[in-house]
């Protein structure tokens, strides 16, 4: 069993040093602190003994963790409501933590939740997981899902196809005739929105639209940025005549560029997002957004992980989910019918 002596050696720090790291009882510099962590991934290091024994000797704590990003995006509200249910119904009791989408708090859930001997963990994983929280989890034996973002084979994993998503929302907006449409992403790094900036550039390629990289921001993470990017875009003597807003933080943040600007939805710009929520229909415009089946998520994660926490030797499996388009009236598509009737009714 490693212990607290070998990490130390490790990281070339004292063993109190560990300590304080481990405990948060002395201010430790962030260099340290980052060696300490490394040799801990390293050495598979786990503080809390008991948590070895139980896990060794099949004993339930009836605790599952959830680590996500709770605050900053409101999908996972939903999701979390989701899993929270299925697992109550199970007799299950939840400990929820905010990973905040930075790699090294999101380790130092992973391990707190580890400590705390639940019985298996639902992780969203940040954009730097692999290298940090994902080898931990696996080196530690840790029955695991993730969700929302598939990026480790060698994890079951759930998630939606975000590929048919933003080829279903690029697909609608041309039919409607958009050729400049532009995108305001989410976080850089993070794997939903590698998946769905990739599927958004191959799609205007199928189309034969041209790619503008000023019709594109991949780093928004929050309202404020997407706000500001929108912004910029609208700025451009030649400017994008639809926009797709990667997630419901873009699709505020754009909202909110669009009536600073008086700029007109859907007549001057046709806007469409990722994920529905309780007052998307009640938006005016109403919105037009593709829908994740968050509660389908939710139930088929729950069961996968008590398969996982059952035989730790089962077989990982990815799975994704169909989404669906919800057209409503921002996209222009109420507009577009107008004008074909009206045309119709002319000639």
């Amino acid at each position: 069993m490693t212990t607290l002596a070998d990490v130390a050696r490790v990281a070339g720090v004292a063993a109190s040093t560990v300590s304080h790291v481990i405990n948060g009882t002395r201010f430790v510099s962030d260099e340290t602190r980052e060696a300490v962590l490394r040799a801990i991934s390293e050495t598979g290091y786990t503080p809390n003994t008991l948590a070895r024994s139980l896990a060794r000797s099949g004993v339930s704590t009836g605790t599952v963790g959830i680590a996500l990003s709770a605050a900053s995006n409101p999908y996972f509200m939903n999701l979390i409501h989701a899993v929270e249910g299925e697992l109550t119904a199970l007799g299950k009791m939840v400990f929820l933590a905010d990973t905040r989408e930075v790699a090294a708090r999101e380790l130092d859930v992973v391990r707190s939740l580890h400590q705390r001997r639940v019985d298996g963990i639902i992780l969203a994983p940040s954009g730097g997981s692999r290298e940090h929280a994902l080898h931990y989890l696996m080196q530690n034996k840790v029955p695991t899902v993730l969700v929302d973002r598939c990026v480790a084979p060698e994890f079951t994993q759930i998630g939606v196809e975000n590929t048919l998503a933003i080829h279903q929302l690029v697909d609608h907006l041309a039919g409607l005739g958009h050729h400049h449409i532009g995108m305001i992403g989410g976080q850089a790094g993070i794997a939903t929105t590698i998946e769905r900036v990739t599927a958004y550039k191959r799609a205007l390629a199928l189309h034969k639209h041209p790619f503008d990289p000023s019709f594109l921001l991949t780093s928004s993470e929050s309202v404020a940025e997407a706000r500001d990017g929108l912004s910029k875009m609208l700025r451009l003597r030649k400017r994008p005549t639809a926009i797709i807003a990667g997630n419901n933080q873009s699709m505020i943040g754009i909202m909110q560029a669009l009536h600073h600007h008086n700029v007109k939805v859907p007549e001057e710009m046709a806007v469409v997002g990722f994920d529905d929520f309780e007052w998307a229909d009640c938006f005016h415009p109403r919105l037009t957004v593709i829908a994740q089946p968050f509660e389908r998520i939710a139930r088929i994660a729950v069961q996968l992980l008590v398969k996982t926490m059952d035989n730790h030797m089962a077989k990982p499996r990815t799975i994704r989910l169909k989404p669906t388009l919800i057209i409503r009236d921002s996209c222009g598509s109420t507009l577009a019918r107008t004008r074909t009737a009206r045309l119709s009714h002319a000639s």
